[in-house]
């Protein structure tokens, strides 16, 4: 798997919203694409990745 074009090898199944968890992702400051599609946060849990899977994970940024 490839997230923000880094290589990734998972050894077992696990949710979108597990990975992002473990990898210490704050859900509520990011926006996810999965192979190339937007996907809405309440979908996270629901959304099972594969090692085929190309994922951008975008995060916002405050300031002033």
């Amino acid at each position: 798997m490839q997230v923000n074009g880094k290589n990734f090898d998972i050894k077992e199944i696990k949710t979108l919203d597990e990975f992002l968890k473990e990898n210490n992702y704050n859900i509520n400051r990011i926006v996810v694409e999965l192979n190339g599609e937007i996907i809405s946060k309440e979908n996270y849990d629901k959304i099972k990745i594969k090692n085929e899977d190309v994922i951008e994970v975008l995060n916002f940024v405050g300031g002033g």
